[in-house]
Protein backbone atom coordinates (compact mmCIF):
# COMPACT_ATOMS: atom_id res chain seq x y z
CA UNK A 1 0.00 0.00 0.00
CA UNK A 2 2.72 2.41 0.95
CA UNK A 3 4.84 1.77 -2.49
CA UNK A 4 1.36 2.52 -4.47
CA UNK A 5 0.71 5.60 -2.50
CA UNK A 6 4.22 6.62 -3.15
CA UNK A 7 3.50 5.81 -6.53
CA UNK A 8 0.60 8.01 -6.67
CA UNK A 9 2.54 10.69 -5.32
CA UNK A 10 5.83 10.71 -8.11
CA UNK A 11 2.66 11.13 -10.43
CA UNK A 12 0.37 13.47 -9.05
CA UNK A 13 3.49 15.83 -8.83
CA UNK A 14 4.21 15.18 -12.31
CA UNK A 15 1.15 16.13 -13.46
CA UNK A 16 1.10 19.45 -11.57
CA UNK A 17 4.46 20.08 -13.32
CA UNK A 18 2.97 20.28 -16.42
CA UNK A 19 -0.83 21.62 -16.02
CA UNK A 20 1.10 24.39 -13.72
CA UNK A 21 2.70 26.07 -16.82
CA UNK A 22 -0.79 26.38 -18.81
CA UNK A 23 -1.31 30.38 -18.87
CA UNK A 24 -3.57 31.61 -17.50
CA UNK A 25 -5.61 34.94 -17.95
CA UNK A 26 -6.96 37.75 -14.84
CA UNK A 27 -10.21 36.34 -13.40
CA UNK A 28 -11.89 39.81 -13.10
CA UNK A 29 -13.90 39.57 -15.82
CA UNK A 30 -16.59 37.44 -14.30
CA UNK A 31 -20.19 38.38 -15.15
CA UNK A 32 -22.08 37.95 -12.20
CA UNK A 33 -25.60 36.37 -12.34
CA UNK A 34 -26.21 37.50 -8.64
CA UNK A 35 -25.14 36.79 -4.87
CA UNK A 36 -25.94 34.27 -2.22
CA UNK A 37 -28.45 35.47 0.17
CA UNK A 38 -26.92 35.91 3.77
CA UNK A 39 -28.62 36.84 6.56
CA UNK A 40 -25.76 36.81 9.15
CA UNK A 41 -22.61 35.06 8.62
CA UNK A 42 -20.13 38.37 7.59
CA UNK A 43 -17.13 35.80 6.76
CA UNK A 44 -17.76 34.71 2.91
CA UNK A 45 -19.48 35.64 0.27
CA UNK A 46 -20.86 34.08 -3.15
CA UNK A 47 -21.39 35.60 -6.22
CA UNK A 48 -23.14 32.96 -8.96
CA UNK A 49 -21.22 33.68 -12.62
CA UNK A 50 -23.21 33.71 -15.83
CA UNK A 51 -21.11 30.31 -16.93
CA UNK A 52 -22.67 28.01 -14.05
CA UNK A 53 -19.60 28.17 -11.77
CA UNK A 54 -19.76 30.45 -8.34
CA UNK A 55 -17.13 32.52 -7.15
CA UNK A 56 -16.27 32.05 -3.18
CA UNK A 57 -14.40 34.66 -1.26
CA UNK A 58 -13.25 33.71 2.45
CA UNK A 59 -11.39 36.76 3.69
CA UNK A 60 -9.83 37.34 0.29
CA UNK A 61 -9.17 33.88 -0.61
CA UNK A 62 -10.67 33.31 -3.60
CA UNK A 63 -12.47 29.72 -4.82
CA UNK A 64 -14.24 28.60 -8.08
CA UNK A 65 -16.70 25.99 -8.03
CA UNK A 66 -17.29 24.46 -11.43
CA UNK A 67 -20.44 22.26 -11.57
CA UNK A 68 -19.70 18.97 -12.86
CA UNK A 69 -19.82 19.08 -17.02
CA UNK A 70 -18.88 22.50 -16.86
CA UNK A 71 -15.51 23.20 -18.58
CA UNK A 72 -12.62 24.91 -16.51
CA UNK A 73 -12.57 28.77 -17.83
CA UNK A 74 -8.91 30.13 -19.10
CA UNK A 75 -9.46 32.68 -16.43
CA UNK A 76 -8.66 31.23 -13.36
CA UNK A 77 -5.85 33.40 -12.13
CA UNK A 78 -6.14 33.90 -8.19
CA UNK A 79 -7.98 31.45 -7.52
CA UNK A 80 -8.36 28.00 -6.64
CA UNK A 81 -10.49 26.00 -8.39
CA UNK A 82 -12.71 23.24 -7.05
CA UNK A 83 -14.37 20.83 -9.67
CA UNK A 84 -17.72 19.47 -8.50
CA UNK A 85 -18.88 16.91 -7.46
CA UNK A 86 -16.54 17.47 -4.48
CA UNK A 87 -15.82 13.83 -2.79
CA UNK A 88 -13.09 12.61 -0.41
CA UNK A 89 -12.99 15.55 1.54
CA UNK A 90 -10.51 15.85 4.43
CA UNK A 91 -12.03 18.00 7.19
CA UNK A 92 -9.80 19.77 9.97
CA UNK A 93 -12.26 22.33 11.27
CA UNK A 94 -14.57 20.28 13.92
CA UNK A 95 -17.19 22.75 13.83
CA UNK A 96 -17.74 22.16 10.15
CA UNK A 97 -18.19 18.42 10.44
CA UNK A 98 -21.84 18.91 11.99
CA UNK A 99 -22.58 20.61 9.08
CA UNK A 100 -21.87 18.22 6.52
CA UNK A 101 -23.90 15.84 8.55
CA UNK A 102 -27.04 17.99 8.78
CA UNK A 103 -27.33 18.22 4.68
CA UNK A 104 -27.07 14.41 4.56
CA UNK A 105 -23.46 14.92 3.19
CA UNK A 106 -21.73 13.35 5.95
CA UNK A 107 -20.55 10.43 2.87
CA UNK A 108 -18.48 13.30 0.97
CA UNK A 109 -15.74 13.25 4.25
CA UNK A 110 -13.44 10.83 4.29
CA UNK A 111 -11.04 11.73 6.26
CA UNK A 112 -10.56 13.77 9.82
CA UNK A 113 -7.97 15.71 12.15
CA UNK A 114 -9.88 14.69 14.92
CA UNK A 115 -9.85 11.08 16.80
CA UNK A 116 -12.83 9.23 17.78
CA UNK A 117 -12.54 9.68 21.28
CA UNK A 118 -12.69 13.07 21.00
CA UNK A 119 -16.01 13.66 18.96
CA UNK A 120 -18.91 13.81 21.16
CA UNK A 121 -21.47 13.36 18.16
CA UNK A 122 -22.49 9.78 18.09
CA UNK A 123 -22.97 9.77 14.57
CA UNK A 124 -19.31 11.31 13.53
CA UNK A 125 -17.99 9.62 16.19
CA UNK A 126 -19.19 6.24 15.32
CA UNK A 127 -18.35 6.96 11.65
CA UNK A 128 -14.45 7.65 12.54
CA UNK A 129 -14.42 4.24 14.86
CA UNK A 130 -15.45 2.31 11.71
CA UNK A 131 -13.09 3.83 9.17
CA UNK A 132 -15.76 5.41 7.60
CA UNK A 133 -13.99 8.53 8.31
CA UNK A 134 -10.49 8.07 8.51
CA UNK A 135 -7.75 9.53 11.08
CA UNK A 136 -5.07 10.86 9.01
CA UNK A 137 -3.22 12.60 11.99
CA UNK A 138 -3.80 16.27 13.72
CA UNK A 139 -4.21 19.14 11.59
CA UNK A 140 -0.67 20.24 11.86
CA UNK A 141 0.88 16.88 10.65
CA UNK A 142 -1.43 14.79 8.64
CA UNK A 143 -0.50 11.73 6.61
CA UNK A 144 0.11 13.53 3.10
CA UNK A 145 0.31 10.03 1.59
CA UNK A 146 -3.62 9.17 2.83
CA UNK A 147 -4.60 12.75 0.96
CA UNK A 148 -3.06 11.65 -2.27
CA UNK A 149 -3.61 8.20 -2.06
CA UNK A 150 -7.49 9.00 -1.36
CA UNK A 151 -7.55 11.35 -4.39
CA UNK A 152 -8.91 14.29 -1.66
CA UNK A 153 -11.06 16.93 -3.50
CA UNK A 154 -11.05 19.54 -0.58
CA UNK A 155 -9.10 20.09 2.44
CA UNK A 156 -11.02 21.80 4.71
CA UNK A 157 -9.06 23.45 7.59
CA UNK A 158 -9.86 25.40 10.52
CA UNK A 159 -7.69 28.80 11.20
CA UNK A 160 -5.27 27.56 13.53
CA UNK A 161 -3.43 25.72 10.18
CA UNK A 162 -2.52 29.39 10.02
CA UNK A 163 0.17 28.93 12.94
CA UNK A 164 1.46 25.82 10.61
CA UNK A 165 1.30 27.20 7.09
CA UNK A 166 4.14 25.04 5.70
CA UNK A 167 1.46 22.36 5.87
CA UNK A 168 -1.01 24.53 3.81
CA UNK A 169 1.72 24.88 1.61
CA UNK A 170 2.48 21.09 1.86
CA UNK A 171 -1.34 19.73 0.57
CA UNK A 172 -1.56 22.58 -2.05
CA UNK A 173 1.27 21.53 -3.55
CA UNK A 174 -0.16 18.13 -4.56
CA UNK A 175 -3.32 19.88 -6.36
CA UNK A 176 -5.65 20.06 -3.23
CA UNK A 177 -7.44 23.23 -2.69
CA UNK A 178 -7.53 24.48 0.79
CA UNK A 179 -10.15 25.86 2.17
CA UNK A 180 -10.04 27.80 5.62
CA UNK A 181 -13.22 28.18 8.02
CA UNK A 182 -13.57 31.07 9.69
CA UNK A 183 -16.92 30.67 11.26
CA UNK A 184 -15.37 30.90 14.48
CA UNK A 185 -14.83 34.82 13.66
CA UNK A 186 -18.63 35.27 12.56
CA UNK A 187 -19.80 38.35 15.26
CA UNK A 188 -23.55 36.79 15.18
CA UNK A 189 -23.77 33.29 16.71
CA UNK A 190 -26.21 32.15 13.79
CA UNK A 191 -23.65 33.46 11.60
CA UNK A 192 -21.65 29.92 12.30
CA UNK A 193 -24.45 28.12 11.51
CA UNK A 194 -24.65 29.75 8.22
CA UNK A 195 -22.32 28.45 6.76
CA UNK A 196 -23.93 25.10 6.04
CA UNK A 197 -25.44 27.13 2.88
CA UNK A 198 -21.09 27.31 1.80
CA UNK A 199 -21.28 23.74 2.23
CA UNK A 200 -24.46 22.80 0.43
CA UNK A 201 -23.27 24.90 -2.19
CA UNK A 202 -19.96 22.71 -2.57
CA UNK A 203 -21.71 19.84 -2.16
CA UNK A 204 -24.35 20.24 -4.61
CA UNK A 205 -27.45 20.67 -2.29
CA UNK A 206 -27.68 24.41 -1.81
CA UNK A 207 -31.07 24.03 -1.45
CA UNK A 208 -31.69 21.86 1.36
CA UNK A 209 -28.94 23.40 2.75
CA UNK A 210 -31.14 26.80 2.94
CA UNK A 211 -33.74 25.46 3.86
CA UNK A 212 -32.40 23.56 7.06
CA UNK A 213 -31.13 26.98 7.93
CA UNK A 214 -34.26 29.01 7.51
CA UNK A 215 -36.20 25.87 9.77
CA UNK A 216 -33.49 25.71 12.42
CA UNK A 217 -33.58 29.95 12.56
CA UNK A 218 -37.32 30.41 12.99
CA UNK A 219 -38.01 29.94 16.23
CA UNK A 220 -35.13 32.40 17.35
CA UNK A 221 -36.30 35.11 15.06
CA UNK A 222 -39.89 34.15 16.24
CA UNK A 223 -38.69 35.35 19.99
CA UNK A 224 -39.85 38.42 21.52
CA UNK A 225 -36.73 39.90 23.05
CA UNK A 226 -36.01 43.02 21.89
CA UNK A 227 -38.74 44.42 23.94
CA UNK A 228 -36.89 43.33 27.25
CA UNK A 229 -35.77 46.27 29.15
CA UNK A 230 -31.67 45.67 30.32
CA UNK A 231 -32.31 45.97 33.94
CA UNK A 232 -35.15 43.19 33.52
CA UNK A 233 -32.91 40.66 32.13
CA UNK A 234 -31.68 37.69 33.97
CA UNK A 235 -28.51 37.70 34.75
CA UNK A 236 -25.86 34.51 33.57
CA UNK A 237 -22.65 33.56 34.03
CA UNK A 238 -21.19 30.64 31.89
CA UNK A 239 -18.30 28.39 32.95
CA UNK A 240 -16.77 25.39 34.54
CA UNK A 241 -14.23 24.78 37.34
CA UNK A 242 -10.76 23.69 35.75
CA UNK A 243 -8.64 20.60 37.22
CA UNK A 244 -6.31 23.09 39.08
CA UNK A 245 -9.12 25.32 40.24
CA UNK A 246 -9.44 28.31 38.00
CA UNK A 247 -12.83 29.01 36.79
CA UNK A 248 -13.52 29.15 33.47
CA UNK A 249 -15.26 30.94 31.52
CA UNK A 250 -16.30 32.65 28.01
CA UNK A 251 -14.88 35.80 27.20
CA UNK A 252 -17.45 38.66 27.28
CA UNK A 253 -18.62 39.53 23.39
CA UNK A 254 -17.42 35.84 22.75
CA UNK A 255 -20.56 33.87 20.48
CA UNK A 256 -21.64 32.03 23.85
CA UNK A 257 -21.99 35.30 25.71
CA UNK A 258 -23.96 36.49 22.77
CA UNK A 259 -26.34 34.01 22.76
CA UNK A 260 -27.25 34.96 26.05
CA UNK A 261 -28.45 37.84 24.89
CA UNK A 262 -30.16 37.47 21.79
CA UNK A 263 -31.92 34.83 24.54
CA UNK A 264 -33.17 38.07 26.57
CA UNK A 265 -30.37 37.44 28.76
CA UNK A 266 -27.79 39.21 30.71
CA UNK A 267 -23.93 38.31 30.99
CA UNK A 268 -22.90 38.40 34.32
CA UNK A 269 -18.99 39.36 33.00
CA UNK A 270 -18.33 42.32 31.23
CA UNK A 271 -15.02 43.46 29.79
CA UNK A 272 -14.08 46.21 32.06
CA UNK A 273 -14.62 43.83 34.64
CA UNK A 274 -11.92 41.41 33.60
CA UNK A 275 -9.48 43.63 31.67
CA UNK A 276 -9.92 41.06 28.55
CA UNK A 277 -7.10 41.13 26.62
CA UNK A 278 -7.13 41.07 23.14
CA UNK A 279 -6.11 38.17 21.51
CA UNK A 280 -7.65 35.15 19.53
CA UNK A 281 -8.72 33.19 22.66
CA UNK A 282 -12.86 32.90 23.46
CA UNK A 283 -12.08 31.19 26.96
CA UNK A 284 -10.04 32.62 30.00
CA UNK A 285 -9.38 31.71 33.95
CA UNK A 286 -10.32 33.68 36.87
CA UNK A 287 -9.72 32.94 40.27
CA UNK A 288 -12.11 31.63 41.91
CA UNK A 289 -12.59 34.61 44.56
CA UNK A 290 -13.12 36.64 41.40
CA UNK A 291 -15.47 34.59 40.13
CA UNK A 292 -17.08 35.32 43.41
CA UNK A 293 -16.81 38.60 43.87
CA UNK A 294 -18.60 39.07 39.84
CA UNK A 295 -21.18 36.10 39.43
CA UNK A 296 -22.37 34.88 43.16
CA UNK A 297 -25.39 37.41 42.74
CA UNK A 298 -26.03 35.79 39.05
CA UNK A 299 -29.78 34.91 38.64
CA UNK A 300 -28.31 31.47 36.68
CA UNK A 301 -25.34 29.43 36.88
CA UNK A 302 -24.83 27.26 33.11
CA UNK A 303 -21.78 24.64 33.70
CA UNK A 304 -19.93 24.18 30.72
CA UNK A 305 -19.65 20.30 30.46
CA UNK A 306 -17.84 20.17 26.77
CA UNK A 307 -14.51 19.63 29.10
CA UNK A 308 -14.41 17.66 32.07
CA UNK A 309 -17.92 15.97 31.76
CA UNK A 310 -21.47 16.75 32.33
CA UNK A 311 -23.22 16.92 35.91
CA UNK A 312 -26.49 15.69 37.28
CA UNK A 313 -26.93 17.57 40.39
CA UNK A 314 -26.49 20.68 42.35
CA UNK A 315 -24.34 18.10 45.04
CA UNK A 316 -22.14 17.51 42.14
CA UNK A 317 -21.13 21.06 41.74
CA UNK A 318 -20.54 21.87 44.74
CA UNK A 319 -17.97 19.46 44.96
CA UNK A 320 -16.09 21.20 42.41
CA UNK A 321 -15.78 23.85 44.70
CA UNK A 322 -17.36 24.40 48.25
CA UNK A 323 -17.77 28.19 47.73
CA UNK A 324 -20.56 27.77 44.77
CA UNK A 325 -22.95 26.64 47.84
CA UNK A 326 -22.92 30.44 48.62
CA UNK A 327 -23.93 31.55 45.35
CA UNK A 328 -27.85 33.12 44.44
CA UNK A 329 -28.45 30.79 41.45
CA UNK A 330 -27.40 27.58 43.88
CA UNK A 331 -29.95 28.49 46.65
CA UNK A 332 -32.89 29.11 44.14
CA UNK A 333 -32.12 26.14 41.87
CA UNK A 334 -31.54 28.02 39.07
CA UNK A 335 -28.52 25.91 37.85
CA UNK A 336 -28.10 24.32 34.42
CA UNK A 337 -25.73 21.85 32.69
CA UNK A 338 -24.90 21.90 28.66
CA UNK A 339 -24.61 19.01 26.92
CA UNK A 340 -21.38 17.76 25.80
CA UNK A 341 -21.81 17.99 22.17
CA UNK A 342 -23.15 21.90 22.30
CA UNK A 343 -20.08 23.48 20.76
CA UNK A 344 -19.50 20.18 17.86
CA UNK A 345 -23.21 20.66 16.98
CA UNK A 346 -23.04 23.35 14.91
CA UNK A 347 -26.53 23.06 13.42
CA UNK A 348 -28.01 23.85 17.01
CA UNK A 349 -26.98 27.35 17.54
CA UNK A 350 -30.43 28.73 17.16
CA UNK A 351 -31.92 25.66 19.14
CA UNK A 352 -29.29 26.64 22.38
CA UNK A 353 -30.48 30.47 21.89
CA UNK A 354 -34.58 29.06 22.16
CA UNK A 355 -33.46 26.91 25.42
CA UNK A 356 -31.59 29.72 27.02
CA UNK A 357 -34.67 31.86 26.04
CA UNK A 358 -37.07 28.97 28.01
CA UNK A 359 -34.58 28.99 31.30
CA UNK A 360 -34.58 33.09 31.49
CA UNK A 361 -38.78 33.14 30.51
CA UNK A 362 -39.50 30.38 33.68
CA UNK A 363 -40.73 28.36 30.41
CA UNK A 364 -38.38 25.63 30.48
CA UNK A 365 -40.67 23.13 31.87
CA UNK A 366 -43.24 23.27 29.20
CA UNK A 367 -41.12 21.00 27.26
CA UNK A 368 -37.67 19.06 26.64
CA UNK A 369 -34.91 21.58 26.09
CA UNK A 370 -32.06 20.33 23.67
CA UNK A 371 -28.59 21.45 25.10
CA UNK A 372 -29.57 22.13 28.87
CA UNK A 373 -30.69 20.09 31.68
CA UNK A 374 -31.31 21.28 35.21
CA UNK A 375 -29.66 20.58 38.06
CA UNK A 376 -31.62 19.23 40.74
Amino acid sequence: MRVIRLLSLVTTVSLLFVTGCEKKKDAAEYDTAGSMELKYAEQFSVDYCENGCSVVDINGDKFLIVPEGVFVPDDTSGMAVIKQPVDNIYVAATSTMDLFDGIGKLDKVTMTSTNAESWSLPVIKEAVDSGDIEYIGKYSSPDYETLIAEECGLALESTMIYHCPKVKEQIESFGIPVMVDRSSYETHPLGRMEWIKLYGLLTGDYDSAEKIFNDKTKAFEELSISDIPDSERKTAAFFYITSNGYVSIRKPGDYVSKMIELAGGKYIFTAEQLNVEDNALSTMNIQTETFYELAHDADYLIYNSTVDGEIDSIEQLIAKNSILADFKAVKSGNVWCTGQNMFQQTTGAADMICDLNAVFMDESESGELTFLHKLN
